[in-house]
């Protein structure tokens, strides 16, 4: 008897987690972001901007010892904790999407970016995008990998890849810097509304930094400016970590999408 309440308990929860990754109705969260680890020091972060309000609430989710995971575009918040379960669990970043697409009727709508903390990292893009999602695109590079759709163009993403590999500093100084490098490109075509980092640490509980802006004019250079303020043992010896603080990009041309096939 004790054996057929166990299987059958088995079998249910796998049934919920099983539900549990199936899309509700999407929000369509157009947007950037950047996913990133330090096992060195044992740290991984994500950041992200984007015309949607509070993007940082619903794109990055991050876990310490485990990695980084962003879910855009049609976005699913409710696959964060999920795919991070997975990751935890000894699925490689690859296998984590496909376990949450296998039953998904959009697939094709969804941009997907994960990195586990040995920099291994996946990332699904939106292939089936209307036209005024595009530009979209995605970069991997040592232990980082950088998405987007929605954008100006290209450069957006290339942009904040260089900015990662060049900026000397902590992970969250990296993260800070390649998401100035986006917005500075160009970003989202559509405006400048909100912007978020969260960055975790193994033996931290929870966030070891989180920001955000949730409505702004100017979201991203506002996270960088509060980033600038406070003071915190995730910053490193990037200027762009001190005060004063200084516009990255004042002479910025104005929002346009770019005219893709």
């Amino acid at each position: 008897m004790n054996r057929i309440v166990l299987v059958v308990a088995f079998v249910v929860r796998a049934s919920f987690f099983s539900q549990s990754l199936i899309a509700a109705p999407p929000e369509i969260t157009a947007t950037f972001s950047i996913v990133a680890v330090d096992p060195e020091n044992h740290v991984c972060g994500a950041a992200v901007a984007s015309k949607y309000p509070a993007v940082g609430k619903v794109v990055p989710y991050v876990r310490a010892g485990v990695g980084a995971f962003c879910t855009q575009h049609h976005h699913v918040p409710k696959w964060g904790e999920p795919a991070l379960d997975l990751l935890q669990a000894g699925k490689r970043p690859a296998a984590v999407i496909a376990e949450l697409l296998k039953d998904d009727k959009s697939p094709e709508l969804r941009q997907l970016a994960i990195i586990d903390m040995h920099g291994q990292a996946a990332v699904h893009n939106p292939t089936q995008a209307p036209e005024g999602s595009r530009y979209w695109g995605a970069m991997t590079g040592r232990f980082y990998c950088c998405q987007g759709n929605t954008l100006t163009g290209r450069a957006v993403i290339t942009e904040v890849a260089r900015a990662y590999e060049e900026t000397e500093g902590s992970l969250a100084d990296r993260l800070m810097a390649a998401l100035i490098a986006g917005d500075c490109a160009g970003g989202d075509h559509r405006g400048r509304l909100a912007a978020g980092i969260r960055v975790a640490k193994t033996d931290v509980e929870g966030h070891w930094l989180a920001l955000d802006v949730d409505k702004s004019d100017d979201a991203v250079v506002e996270l960088a400016k509060k980033y600038a303020e406070i003071k915190h043992d995730a910053k490193g010896s990037w200027r762009g970590a001190k005060l004063p603080f200084q516009h990255p990009c004042p002479d910025r041309p104005k929002l346009s999408a770019p005219n893709n096939p």
